[in-house]
């Protein structure tokens, strides 16, 4: 597994332990020792590491990468770069079933240096001739998420900066933390597939319905929401980036997706039900998430 020290990985690791999985992570810093976990020291860009990370697997699950980079070059060494010498470890070392997980940015590749990085990820991932299933989620939210806390951050004073107009697919991370774990062992009708998922909302959410449901999830009676439109969003950004710096959460590249009106999950591209299908109703995943900011001291 890569990504595993990340919030998506941390919660597939954990559910993956709960499952009696025997899993290899790749890790940049020191970890704890735990049970089922054996921990490989390197990164997306050593060769040797990749290797003694994938040698004796069944699949690789590849959840690493960046959603945040200070620039196009960033973006291409975190998702594009990384991706490929996944893939080409793989070919050396002989394992040939990959999950690789995406993003929906990858649809729309033109609108910003993220979208492009992962929709080249995909391309390598496409042409590796390994066995291979890529998932692309859409946001993403839970415990332990820090890039929509921004987002509970407002609702919780009662104003919600959004984009304007548009629609967008959520998903829970455990969600999703299931459904790839389903697809490492499920190894026939999901070859050579692309998955779009959610939460199982038809059509999707309206940006100020999802404003709207996080001021709920937060106890809040009411939230004001309020449709910024482009060029105040990339005014923020440029804010954010002054006030943050290379931690900054708006910048000016994902304002230009943000600010796309289609970011629903296709149903056609849905998982199979009989292989996966969501468990966490959105209000009270979102509940749960306000909970545990609050339990952190982040809210």
């Amino acid at each position: 597994m890569t990504g595993a020290t990340g919030f998506v990985g941390a919660v597939t690791l954990d559910l993956a332990l709960k499952a009696k999985m025997k899993v290899h992570a790749l890790t940049r810093q020191p970890q704890f020792p735990r049970k089922g976990v054996t921990w490989t020291p390197g990164a997306l860009d050593d060769r040797d590491s990749l290797e003694r990370l994938i040698a004796d697997a069944d699949a690789v699950l590849h959840i690493a990468g960046v959603v945040n980079a200070p620039d196009r070059a960033g973006f291409a060494a975190g998702n594009a770069t990384g991706t490929m010498h996944v893939v080409d470890a793989m070919r050396r070392t002989g394992v040939r079933r990959i999950v690789h997980v995406s993003s929906l940015a990858a649809r729309e590749p033109q609108l910003s240096a993220y979208g492009w990085s992962k929709e080249l990820a995909e391309r390598h991932v496409m042409a590796s001739a390994l066995d291979w299933t890529i998932v692309r989620p859409p946001a993403i939210y839970g415990p332990g998420d820090k890039e929509m806390l921004d987002l509970f951050r407002m609702a919780n004073k009662g104003l919600v900066m959004l984009p304007p107009g548009g629609r967008l697919s959520v998903i829970e991370v455990s969600d999703l933390a299931r459904l790839l774990l389903a697809l490492v062992q499920e190894r026939s009708e999901s070859l050579a597939q692309i998955y779009e998922v959610d939460d199982g909302t038809p059509s999707g959410w309206s940006h100020v319905d999802f404003g709207q449901a996080i001021g709920r999830g937060l106890g809040r009676d009411t939230v004001r929401t309020l449709a910024a439109p482009r060029w105040m969003m990339n005014v923020a950004a440029v804010s954010d980036r002054m006030i943050r710096g290379r931690k900054a959460k708006l910048t000016q590249d994902r304002v230009a997706y943000f600010c796309h009106p289609d970011w629903v999950s296709r149903p056609e591209l849905a998982p199979p039900a009989r292989l996966w299908t969501p468990k966490v109703a959105t209000g009270e995943g979102l509940a749960a998430t306000a909970k545990a900011y609050r339990e952190k001291g982040w809210l």
